[in-house]
């Protein structure tokens, strides 16, 4: 039996920086996975594919030429299945060396089997009908979540697949039905649609995304819908059935049935916990896997940790690697704060978004005064360099402290642009920032200039008496 400080399980992004973070604190640390390949969903069938997929899809489909060059413009006319899993195969093979490059420097065991609780120390795993056992003072589960298969849905992995089936197609769909408008959804629906598969999306809700800003969505919606997807909204496919023919029929709620080649279902995961044998050890999961942990990442035994997507939201790569270093730094008593009120959100439809902070329907909720400043990309030099004649940068600041309290983008380049209104939120920034700083020109981030001008001239002469108003912090 080997003895270990920390013992992670998992390999994605909360599993690989709790590993370092204890490595780096000098403590010996083991981590388990379950696959024959480092990574997890992040590297191997979420994060890092489906965006490798958005970019070749918007490089072989002439996207980001086409205000220049006509809507015509195509870099390649037929995209095939080929041409995407070149890039995104290249892609996933690099970071999974990387991966384990970083643990090998780090001294880290990378040990593989699937992982099972015998006590609150131990751990058993078996591999190929063998077994081990391992000890550590402390374990951090960082399972991740896996995609949701209601039983009444009869998956075949090829004309009915879920979020993670997509690359394991040998065609590209003729045709396909996406039920769910959630992230994912969306994300998929938005990128098969550029590459003119024809793409209808069944969601549930009045509007996608309903965490998102309301212009924003509006502004996404409209150019989903200029490229190609067919969104029925207040709607829900009561069932799915493959028909002789090879065809997928979805049975709608209030709309005729829809029938297509392919049917992606992107309702929902669950949390890959149902190996781990948590309820022997006192840990129940929820009923969708999800472990419940307080504010240091702790289950209900203080030395079992669990971080990233199964836990639930916020459910982000970038959320789950400061979540296991944070609890990785806990276990050792190591001072660690995660600003949890300042997470970036960034969704890889086309056209990309990015947000930080509050949007309006919160504010208006929270009473709080607000002012609203906007910088279009079509009036921005570099948007017209780029042809980007859809994108937006939204700033919401408070009318008489001038604080920052939001910052949402749409267009180009939003999930980068989006950390210069993040920095200047964590600091206590005001409006007036924007307005007196110098940007490089001609750049995207000159948005932020013409966004706090436009939200300035929008308030009544005089400005309101500065005042604090405790509803404006964070």
């Amino acid at each position: 039996m080997a003895q270990y400080d920390l013992l992670v399980i998992g390999t994605g992004p909360a599993g690989q920086k709790a590993a370092v973070q204890a490595a780096k604190l000098g403590k010996k640390v083991g981590i388990i996975e379950r696959k024959e390949v480092v990574g997890g969903v992040c590297t191997n069938t979420g994060t890092i594919p489906s965006k490798s997929l958005r970019e070749a899809v918007l490089y072989l489909s002439g996207f980001r030429q086409r205000t220049l060059y006509g809507a015509e413009y195509r870099l390649k006319n037929t995209i095939t299945i080929e041409d995407l899993a070149f890039r995104t195969n290249h892609i996933i093979k690099n970071e999974i060396e990387i991966v384990q490059n970083q643990m090998a420097r780090n001294r880290i065991d990378l040990i593989y089997g699937m992982a099972r609780f015998l006590d609150p120390h131990r751990l058993l795993i078996e591999k190929a009908g063998a077994s081990d056992e391992h000890r550590a003072h402390a374990i951090i589960i960082a399972v991740g979540t896996e995609p949701a298969r209601p039983t009444e849905i009869p998956f075949d992995e090829d004309t009915i697949i879920d979020t993670d089936g997509f690359l394991r197609l040998n065609h590209i769909p003729a045709s396909i039905t996406v039920v769910g408008g959630g992230v994912i959804g969306t994300e998929y629906a938005s990128i098969l649609a550029m590459m003119g598969v024809p793409v209808t999306l069944i969601d549930k809700q009045p509007r996608l995304l309903e965490f998102v800003d309301a212009q924003i969505v509006g502004a996404l919606q409209q150019q989903m819908a200029d490229i190609g997807v067919t969104i029925y909204h207040d709607e829900e496919a009561i069932a799915i059935r493959k028909e002789t023919d090879g065809t997928v029929t979805a049975s709608l709620k209030h709309r005729p049935p829809i029938t297509t080649s392919t049917l992606m279902y992107a309702i929902g995961r669950i949390g890959a916990t149902k190996h781990l044998n948590l309820e022997a050890i006192g840990i129940v999961p929820d009923s969708r896997g999800r472990i419940v942990v307080n504010e240091n990442f702790q289950t209900a035994i203080p030395h079992i940790y669990a971080a990233g997507d199964v836990i639930g939201f916020p459910a982000l790569a970038s959320t789950s690697m400061q979540q296991g270093r944070h609890a990785a730094c806990h276990a050792f008593g190591h001072p660690d704060q995660t600003d949890t009120g300042l997470l970036p959100y960034g969704i890889y439809a086309i056209p990309e978004i990015s947000m930080v902070g509050r949007n309006e329907e919160e504010l208006t909720k929270a009473e709080i005064p607000y002012g609203v400043g906007i910088a279009h990309y079509r009036e921005i030099a570099r948007g017209q360099l780029i042809g980007d004649q859809t994108g937006m940068l939204k700033l919401l600041f408070h009318r008489h402290t001038r604080l920052l309290l939001g910052v949402h983008i749409i267009g180009e380049g939003a999930t980068e642009l989006i950390h210069i209104g993040q920095a200047v939120m964590a600091y206590k920034g005001k409006i007036d920032y924007f307005i007196d700083t110098v940007f490089n020109y001609p750049t995207l981030a000159e948005c932020y200039k013409v966004a706090a001008l436009d939200g300035i001239n929008r308030m009544p002469r005089p400005w309101p008496e500065q005042t604090t108003d405790v509803k404006g912090e964070r």
